[in-house]
């Protein structure tokens, strides 16, 4: 009851990498208790800082039920002007806690396990938009840790793509991850200019550190493309209202300004969403091809827990895990 173990980043890591399809089946599973009401997932806690406009501390806290019966929360640090030192944006740690008792019972490394959890998640939704595993050609924009990991999980899942056209506001992050995705067997082109990196793609992923949108023309999508808005805040309220929308979770997307919530405040509804990303894959709606397909994720805790646990997990396993003896001052009340 009373053990404490820590699992440092490199180790997440290592699990990470070898288990990228267990973690896409996990998250999967994970949207659909989350939509069997099987979770708790308030509201996420925004520490914002003056005279950092751009940078942000969100805690998210969750309950995860089903077999698994965990708790926890993440504290997760963004700091987008970290990318100039060559340092990741993203830093984060994770704590679990026992359901049964309350005490915390592990802390984690959380950068890699919340880069996972959202490449995983993004894989889920690709397939779910797209309807399959095969593209002719697919647009990364933003060439950083979240668009790395996004193509390591689509590789992992068996996806078949003619071509990775990647597009970053500095080209030699483009050309590092062109450089990545070939290492890894696929083929990839650093492409300068977003529309051209667009034009033609199956499917378009966004990834930046982008703080307000720049996609503005309400044509910019073709009808039946399928996007995947990652990073929450590239593409402009009128594209949003003229498409098909997906969330991960209504109530937490539309909220911190992200291009769902843009759109609501701009039109005063949110007619404009067509559901969850579980409810299709329940099969309890569908999208037509009339119109672009847009599938944002907000970030739901519950998809931390669910990584979080199987790299605990793992972790233990192997022997990765670092007890931490006496971390409790009192196990008896008296």
């Amino acid at each position: 009851m009373f053990s404490f173990h820590v699992v440092g980043g490199r180790d997440a890591r290592q699990v990470i990498a070898r288990s990228r399809g267990d973690i896409i089946e996990q998250v999967r599973t994970t949207y659909l208790l989350h939509h069997d009401g099987q979770t708790l997932n308030p509201n996420s806690y925004f520490l914002r800082f003056p005279e950092k406009p751009n940078s942000r501390i969100i805690a998210l806290p969750a309950f995860l039920g089903g077999e698994t019966g965990v708790a926890g929360i993440k504290w997760i640090a963004s700091f987008p002007d970290n990318v100039s030192r060559n340092v990741p944006r993203a830093s984060a740690a994770l704590l679990l806690n026992d359901y049964d008792t309350g005490y915390p019972f592990a802390c984690l490394e959380a950068s890699q396990i919340s880069a996972a959890r959202t490449a995983a998640s993004a894989v889920v939704g690709a397939e779910a938009l797209h309807r399959g595993t095969t593209a002719g050609k697919i647009a990364i924009v933003g060439a950083g840790v979240i668009a790395r990991n996004i193509v390591e999980f689509f590789q992992a899942a068996g996806w078949e793509v003619g071509l990775y056209a990647v597009h970053d506001t500095v080209p030699d992050y483009a050309a590092k991850l062109v450089r990545h995705i070939g290492t890894h067997g696929g083929k990839a082109s650093a492409e300068p200019e977003l529309r051209a990196a667009v034009d033609g793609a199956d499917l378009v992923v966004f990834a930046t550190t982008a703080g307000e949108p720049y996609v503005l023309e309400e044509s910019f999508f073709a009808p039946g493309q399928s996007v995947l808005n990652i990073s929450l805040r590239d593409i402009g309220p009128d594209i949003v209202a003229s498409a098909h929308n997906i969330l991960d979770d209504v109530d937490h997307c539309l909220t911190a300004n992200t291009s769902p919530h843009l759109a609501q405040q701009k039109f005063g509804h949110h007619d404009f969403v067509d559901g969850t990303l579980a409810q299709l894959l329940t099969g309890e709606i569908s999208l037509g091809d009339g119109k672009p397909r847009i599938f944002s994720p907000f970030g739901l805790g519950v998809l931390d827990l669910a990584v979080g646990m199987h790299v605990y997990r793992s972790a233990l396993e192997d022997g990765s895990a670092v007890a931490i003896p006496g971390f409790f001052g009192e196990t008896e009340r008296w």
